[in-house]
């Protein structure tokens, strides 16, 4: 008998239970938390659903939808040139469809960010994961495990705001220089609303994620959850934005691949 091939042993693993399929993706509705700006920059749209017809005489034995959304609401992927930094680089249509499978390391801040939800991760941080887990892995995700997840049912608890602006963990701008330039992995995935820390505004460069990893063809992952069903390494990640032309990122479906100990 010939040996069974990958994808059959795959397919096997998964409806046999050996390896586990975790949804990173938090529900998309009018009630997802999304960014705000200050003004007089231009705001990101609410999700909103237009019902077309529902087994009615708009459409007897069909329901469907018309649906409007901000390219970066909800679980999104953004694409190197949502960043002026990278606007002459890939839109999210031109993603190679390879790059949107990917192993995954994840990085657990969750009692850090209890404390302090400013809290921001340092490259010598980074450096104490991978002195226990080894290396973050080639062609890769970095994900960052915070908690915040769990505050996505509330906008104004998600984005965390006071007179100050928002209140959120991310990256430290040398990290986000670091992971954007020496780092091996092709991007970076979080729970909050946006890839750079709430104060991130204040920081040099200006929300140093998107500038470092946008202008390095890096990608981003946001709003993520579930993150702590996965292992610290050994996971793999699937991201499946919409193809949109010329669009500088997308709603996604994130799903990641567990393999049972």
């Amino acid at each position: 008998m010939p040996e069974p091939s990958v994808l059959a042993a795959l397919v096997s693993a998964l409806r046999g239970g050996s390896i586990d399929v975790v949804d990173l993706t938090s529900p998309l509705s009018s009630r997802t938390p999304v960014i705000q700006l200050p003004p007089p920059f231009g705001q990101t749209a609410v999700f909103e659903l237009e019902e077309i017809s529902r087994y009615d005489d708009r459409g007897p034995a069909w329901y469907w939808n018309n649906f409007r959304s901000g390219e970066h609401t909800g679980t999104h992927f953004d694409a190197p040139n949502h960043w002026v930094t990278g606007k002459d680089l890939d839109d999210v249509a031109s993603v190679p469809a390879g790059r949107l499978i990917a192993p995954a390391a994840v990085l657990d801040f969750t009692a850090e960010a209890r404390t302090d939800p400013d809290f921001l991760v340092e490259v010598d941080h980074v450096k104490a994961w991978e002195a226990e887990h080894g290396p973050l892995p080639e062609d890769g995700w970095l994900l960052l495990r915070t908690g915040w997840d769990a505050r996505a049912h509330s906008q104004e608890t998600f984005l965390n705001a006071d007179e100050n602006g928002p209140h959120t963990p991310g990256l430290s701008p040398e990290c986000a220089r670091w992971v954007a330039e020496e780092a091996p992995v092709i991007g970076l995935g979080v729970e909050t609303v946006g890839t750079d820390a709430g104060r991130a505004h204040g920081f040099d460069p200006a929300f140093p994620c998107h500038s470092h990893l946008m202008g390095s063809g890096k990608y981003g992952l946001t709003q993520l959850r579930n993150l702590g069903m996965l292992p610290p390494t050994g996971s793999v990640v699937v991201a499946g934005p919409l193809p949109i032309v010329t669009g500088s990122g997308a709603p996604a479906r994130v799903l990641a691949l567990v393999e049972r100990s």
